[in-house]
């Protein structure tokens, strides 16, 4: 009987190659804002907590490149053209989007809760003002309610810069993207687009469980972690009571967020944020 079964699976593989994976799609990548450009040649819009999804004009994808199971209904709504955004259900509610977006068979009900917000057309002529504008168009066209531009906006200076900043953040906003106005369209990690946020963050890989002390006394008290240079150090703070009852495995990805690095290369104040989820 096990021969027969080899024999089955070969057969499998023979005649049923597993599929290839798409590859990752070019997309923009932000640099960080600190202070280095002139802001007047940007256009500035809320930088949103969601799930960076490209769409070609058939396929919805993370920027993994692998394919989101989005509902037809969902798709059919969508211009025949590429676009670029996040799948956004609103502030604060990142961890119940990511379920949602992710799972192998659309929940109707949840997925009409989710809007594509488009901030860029992949390919798209003229500068970035003008392709905002074709955003602008491709929404009204389009006439689905799942199907929203971000809004951008011309900064007037550092100052008005940082007074949207605090509004954004003290609503429960995550920052500001700064993308310049003039720009072509372009793939990579390049300062034609800017993140604005009060704090940073990275990731890093959880290698330990460390016990809790006191109140957490019987459950996690920090997560050791290790960046990608392989420097060491914990997050303890951050974390939910349901989060230290049941951590992150060791293995597994988290992504925390920081204010500086001391001259030792380590994050100051250091706090847990999520468990980054596989794409």
């Amino acid at each position: 009987m096990a021969g027969l079964w080899r024999i089955i699976l070969l057969a499998w593989v023979l005649f049923f190659p597993a599929l290839p994976h798409a590859a990752a799609p070019a997309i923009l990548l932000a640099e960080v804002y600190r202070n280095q450009v002139d802001v007047t040649r940007y256009l500035v819009s809320e930088k949103l907590d969601g799930v960076r999804a490209v769409w070609d004009g058939k396929t919805l994808r993370f920027r993994s490149g692998r394919e989101i199971n989005a509902p037809q209904w969902f798709l059919d709504g969508l211009p025949k053209r590429s676009l670029d955004g996040e799948l956004w259900l609103g502030r604060g509610t990142f961890e119940r989007l990511s379920g949602i977006v992710r799972r192998d068979v659309p929940d109707d009900a949840e997925w009409r809760q989710v809007r594509y917000m488009i901030f860029e057309l992949p390919g798209g002529e003229g500068d970035f003002r003008q392709r905002a504008e074709q955003i602008r168009q491709l929404v009204r066209q389009a006439n689905v309610s799942w199907l929203r531009e971000i809004e951008q906006l011309p900064v007037v200076d550092r100052d008005s810069l940082q007074k949207r900043l605090n509004e954004v953040v003290k609503a429960g906003g995550e920052g500001l993207m700064l993308h310049r106005a003039d720009a072509l369209y372009e793939t990579g990690r390049s300062d034609t687009l800017l993140k604005v946020k009060p704090w940073e963050d990275a990731e890093a890989v959880v290698i330990a469980h460390l016990p809790g002390k006191g109140k957490h006394t019987g459950r996690l008290g920090a997560l050791r972690v290790k960046t990608d240079d392989g420097r060491e150090f914990s997050l303890g703070t951050g974390l939910s009571d349901a989060q230290r009852d049941n951590p992150p495995a060791i293995g597994a990805t988290v992504t925390y967020r920081y204010r500086d690095l001391t001259r030792h290369g380590l994050p100051r104040f250091a706090s847990f944020l999520r468990v980054r989820a596989a794409e």
